[in-house]
């Protein structure tokens, strides 16, 4: 049984190792998307290549296209700039589209504001919001026209709601509106966009498209944060979808009615939020370079992102968020947003978890100390289940001698053997004079995995540690240690933990058993801080618990051999022979 326990906190930590890849699967970088113009069309493919090799799209030039006389637009392209309390945000007239969307409470590795769109696109991927409709001829004009704005700006907005509208019109009859209503409800990160298109009187249907997103296109942080990359993520029909990049290839677009639909990553998103409509989404994954000098400093060469864009049969009225994975900044814009984080399958025991470390550092003030009480407090409240889960392994360690020689007594026979079985009544008869449950030892210790998977996969989505110090040396309990102390603190805390624990297991297997220490210290070495702080605390708080309960129960006995009469029952069994050898020659001598 003992072997089984052991093979249950290995599996155990492997699953836990690999969380990550299982419940969040790292997606292939998809080939480049192939080059689209100013419409949005693809550009025409060589028939009859099998596989048609991507192309340089930063070395894409789109076709010049021939403007109609502006009735109603802006004599240039120029910069209106929206600034808030949350966001720095820069619109362009040509395509009243978004240039830049700057968070100012969130930070770069360079500690500038982070901007969500992503830099450097090449001409032929539409910025934000780029106007497009049911006619390629009409997208094309409208994705480069200079829209007249309603003000040059710059628009200081700080939490009141505001709005920046554009329009244009042109000779052929073409009349395109779009308006940008920041903050509505005073909601953070939102905004409302209205937008219309005409040709000679007749509304078309309006197509939004937000482009390549969001951020940066790949992962600052340790290796453990690689396998977030920007994903698609809509919710429809009650149901969270989550399609891989292979799968968009494949059934880039999906209609009805969604509660949200959008891209994000690991800690950022934008989305549409349709609520009770039906819209038709399109997404599709895309590969760009890295810009210089990016590429040099990160050894970064590549960035993967996915473009989407929604499309109404008419006039559009829609909410956007382009803003950070917060919980409650989530929760306040709907109910159901909050799902666009991916807490995995234990996302009923993560939630409250998140809910505690918040306001835990509401009193505390630094999320470092946070994990650290939230462990404490975990661990306390697991203590009963812990200190079952150890007695029940001291007496299973106890009694094995007298279970090794049981199983050398039937260890020639057969499996198939009918006498084989008399061994399992006698471990079971064994079992029952001593007290011992071979289930206690494991079971109490399966039911605290879901805390640890849970803990996990809070510390690895968690915005909030994201660019939160601890102290000293740790800046960030989102990237990794800089100096690998806290890891190399967690392996030898590990191994002490691994030393104390009760053992049955042969000296070759207990050799083996030593190693997953400096296994799992060289796998958290790149994991971030927090996650480390968390291991690193829970190991000192089981050792400390595996000491109390070594003081509260005695220290584990040393049998010489492997027959019962050498190990003579437990310490308590042991103490009461020898009383009554002693009162034995009294007896007598009455």
């Amino acid at each position: 049984m003992e072997k089984r326990v052991f093979l249950a906190i290995v599996l155990s930590f492997g699953i836990l190792a690999v969380y990550q890849n299982y419940i969040v699967p790292p997606q292939v970088a998809p080939p480049a998307a192939a080059p689209t113009g100013p419409a949005g069309a693809p550009a025409a493919l060589t028939q009859g290549a099998a596989t048609p090799a991507a192309p340089e799209v930063a070395a894409i030039t789109p076709a010049p296209i021939e403007m109609p006389a502006t009735l109603v637009g802006d004599t240039e392209a120029r910069d209106i700039i929206v600034n808030t309390d949350t966001v720095y945000a820069v619109f362009s007239t040509e395509g009243a589209t978004i240039k830049s969307w700057r968070l100012k409470k969130y930070f770069d590795t360079n500690g500038e504001p982070l901007d969500l769109i992503p830099p450097q696109l090449p001409a032929n991927y539409p910025h934000p919001f780029t106007l497009a409709t049911d006619q390629d001829a009409v997208s094309a004009v409208l994705s480069v026209a200079k829209f007249k704005p309603s003000s040059l700006g710059p628009l200081s907005l700080g939490a009141a709601p505001g709005t920046l509208s554009f329009e244009y019109q042109d000779e052929t009859g073409l009349t395109a509106r779009k308006s940008f209503h920041f903050q509505p409800d005073g909601m953070p990160y939102m905004m409302t966009v209205d937008a219309s298109v005409d040709v000679q009187g007749v509304a078309r249907p309006v197509t939004l498209k937000f482009g390549p997103a969001v951020g940066i296109g790949y992962s600052t942080g340790g290796r453990m944060t690689a396998a977030y990359p920007s994903a698609a993520v809509f919710h429809k029909d009650g149901s969270v979808e989550r399609p891989s990049a292979s799968s968009l290839l494949e059934q880039p677009a999906y209609e009805g009615v969604m509660r949200f639909a959008g891209v994000g990553d690991q800690y950022f998103l934008s989305a549409a939020i349709p609520g009770t409509r039906s819209v038709r989404m399109e997404f599709q994954p895309v590969t760009l370079p890295t810009p210089e000098p990016d590429a040099t400093e990160t050894g970064v060469t590549e960035r993967s992102f996915v473009s989407y864009s929604v499309s109404t049969p008419g006039a559009m009225n829609m909410p956007f968020f382009v803003g950070p994975k917060d919980f409650d900044v989530l929760k306040a814009v709907d109910t159901q947003l909050v799902r666009a984080i991916d807490f995995g399958i234990f996302a009923w025991l993560v939630v409250p978890l998140l809910q505690s470390l918040k306001w835990i550092n509401t009193y505390v003030g630094n999320f470092g100390w946070s994990i650290v009480l939230l462990t404490i407090i975990l661990n306390a409240i697991m203590f009963p289940l812990r200190h079952r889960s150890m007695v029940s392994m001291r007496k299973m360690q106890e009694i094995q001698p007298e279970v090794k020689a049981i199983q050398k007594r039937y260890e020639k026979l057969k499996i198939t053997d009918p006498d084989r079985q008399k061994m399992n009544t006698e471990m079971m008869a064994l079992y029952k004079q001593r007290g011992v449950n071979p289930a206690s030892g494991c079971v109490p210790m399966l039911l605290t995995m879901p805390v640890l998977f849970a803990f996990y996969a809070m510390l690895s989505v968690a915005i909030e540690l994201r660019g939160a110090p601890f102290f000293g040396w740790i800046t960030d309990l989102s990237q990794m240690d800089p100096l690998y102390i806290t890891p190399v603190l967690m392996g030898v805390t590990m191994f002490v933990q691994q030393k104390m624990t009760p053992s049955t297991a042969d000296p070759a297997q207990q050799k083996i058993f030593m190693f997953m220490p400096l296994i799992f210290m060289v796998m958290f070495l790149w994991a971030p801080a927090g996650l480390v702080i968390y291991w690193l605390m829970s190991n000192i708080m089981t050792v400390g618990q595996q000491f109390m309960t070594n003081r509260m129960i005695g220290s584990p006995s040393k049998p010489g051999s492997t027959g019962p009469e050498a190990l003579g029952g437990t310490s308590a069994e042991r103490r009461a022979k020898q009383a009554g050898r002693a009162a034995t020659p009294k007896a007598q001598g009455k």
